[in-house]
């Protein structure tokens, strides 16, 4: 979709809305159990909420700070939320989600007049007029879909030297606790967006981190599930093993609500088969003290990259040891280089022969049928390649499939080394309930120049496994959130959404955004960074 179309659609989605509606800043740091209440109370309704955040969106996101968040909006939303209120007065309610406005990854396809582009020139006429599954059970639930977020092109798999953040379609994404600072990737979008309040909540996709990593470094809770236990048809892929989509909120409660609702069976995806068996209310986990007599297994080996994060990591472990919690420090783990190499060829695999297979399904106006084809679109459009290549695209073109020998001896290789071998075995060695580690450093400055600058995560043994992973607020640096990781084994969402909450309710860790031009403007550090005085 051209810029000027979304521009137009933007001016008539404003006009269309009631004047009543609520101010911008009436829906900051609201929870869904608040709007919830409000809406039940009759003090507001979903149209109003609708308007209030596309006034937010307008003032921070396209104007004020401009995080560049949002990527596109939905022109129906305003109607969905007068259906929901429409609903609502005639006595029937859905669910907690009944007429909450919620935003997409724009890599999650929706049924809406809206393109879905994972970030790419190359898919701007991709409106599909599909919903994803999960999308379709959102709805069902009551959600509205206020659009879709920008995130780190084709979910951060193009290149290996690549900003996080960045898209052709949406920019560069900022984050809202200091705008010089990297949103991390690949659901950046979902993460400044979710932080600053641009809708209730947000869906992000991860791979390997980029559920966890931009939840961490925005201050967020963010879901990574098992694989399997959410569909993926209609989402645009990089590996059918590790990819999966997840709630990212400002509090567990919104996560579990939200997972409530995405969660589910899909014939189109046969990871899913088990996840109507497996599912639950998970609403119902939220326990305060769900730490107690808990012993936690805790990662020394995915520490130490950082000292402020050690300090926040030393801090939270103390909260979880007042909580009742026994925690057991492990010290080593041999094989996580194995897992990253073997995972990198996974990946590049299973990239080329699910994005194949997803391109063949796009709308008719997209032009780019392979992994091919994207690779010639972008060496022809200058604005793609303008801040850095496409070394890994490059690399997946030339993998020999699914059936190579080598792709299927690193599949089975990576899989056993993080699951049985990984989580499942530091587990029943130590007979712990979960595992915890610092998710991810502060966020970096963003470097036009040399691209990311990673510091250290704890996200790849849960990915590669394809078990569940949830960060939570435990601490800052220089006003940077910082987030703490509980894994556990496949189909535990219920144990870790009790753990998070517990830890969450005992530390109440997570700070609201500032909008900091930079961290430099704190007064100590203005101070620090200035001459000292002589005596």
């Amino acid at each position: 979709m051209r810029p000027t179309v979304r521009i137009l659609i933007w001016v008539l989605i404003a006009a269309a809305l009631p004047a009543h509606a609520l101010a911008a800043d009436a829906v900051e740091e609201k929870s869904i159990a608040d709007l919830q209440a409000e809406l039940a109370r009759g003090t507001t309704t979903s149209e109003a909420l609708v308007k209030a955040y596309l006034a937010r969106i307008e003032a921070i996101d396209r104007a004020g700070p401009t995080l560049r968040s949002v990527l596109a909006l939905n022109p129906r939303a305003a109607d969905d939320a007068r259906a929901r209120d429409a609903e609502r007065k005639a006595g029937k309610v859905r669910g907690p989600l009944h007429g909450i406005p919620i935003l997409l990854k724009d890599n999650i396809e929706s049924a809406d007049p809206v393109a879905t582009t994972a970030g790419s020139l190359a898919l701007k006429d991709n409106v599909t007029g599909r919903d994803a599954p999960l999308v379709a059970r959102l709805r069902e639930a009551g959600a509205v879909i206020l659009g879709k977020t920008n995130l780190s092109e084709w979910a951060n798999i193009r290149s290996s030297q690549s900003i996080s953040g960045w898209s052709a379609v949406g920019g560069l994404t900022r984050n809202p606790y200091a705008l010089d600072r990297n949103a991390c990737g690949s659901s950046s979008g979902s993460g400044a967006a979710a932080a600053a309040s641009l809708a209730a909540a947000t869906v992000g996709t991860e791979t390997d981190g980029s559920i966890t990593c931009p939840s961490s470094i925005n201050g967020l809770v963010g879901m990574k599930p098992t694989v399997g236990l959410v569909s993926r048809t209609h989402v645009v892929p990089i590996s059918h093993t590790q990819d999966t989509a997840g709630p990212m909120t400002r509090t567990v409660a919104d996560a579990a609500a939200l997972l409530t609702a995405m969660a589910g069976s899909d014939p189109a995806d046969v990871a899913t088969k088990l996840a109507d068996a497996r599912k639950s209310d998970y609403t119902k986990a939220l326990d305060a003290n769900a730490l107690q007599g808990k012993r936690i297994g805790v990662l020394k080996f995915l520490s130490g990259y950082h000292a402020p994060t050690d300090r926040a990591f030393a801090a939270a472990l103390d909260a979880m040891k007042a909580a009742g919690a026994t925690l057991v420090e492990i010290e080593k783990f041999e094989n996580l280089d194995k897992i990253g190499e073997a995972e990198l060829t996974v990946l590049l695999v299973e990239l080329k022969a699910d994005l194949n297979a997803y391109l063949a399904s796009t709308a008719p106006g997209v032009k780019t049928r392979t992994l091919k084809d994207v690779i010639a679109f972008n060496s022809a459009t200058p604005a793609e390649l303008a801040l850095f290549g496409q070394d890994l695209f490059e690399q997946a073109e030339q993998t020999k499939g699914v059936n190579d020998p080598a792709y299927k001896k690193a599949a089975a290789t990576a899989k056993r080394l993080a699951g049985p071998e990984g989580i499942d075995r530091l587990l029943k060695q130590h007979k712990l309930d979960a595992l915890v580690a610092p998710t991810v450093g502060p966020a970096w400055t963003i470097d036009v120049v040399t691209g990311d600058h990673f510091l250290g995560a704890a996200s790849t043994l849960a990915a590669v496994a394809g078990y569940p992973h949830i960060t939570v607020p435990m601490g800052d640096a220089r006003g940077l959130p910082i987030g703490i990781s509980f894994m556990a084994e496949a189909w535990s969402e219920a144990k870790l959404i009790a753990l998070g909450y517990a830890f969450e309710q005992k530390t109440k860790a997570r700070k609201a955004p500032r909008y900091l031009r930079s961290v430099e403007d704190l007064d100590d550090l203005k101070k620090a960074l200035a001459p000292a005085k002589s005596d």
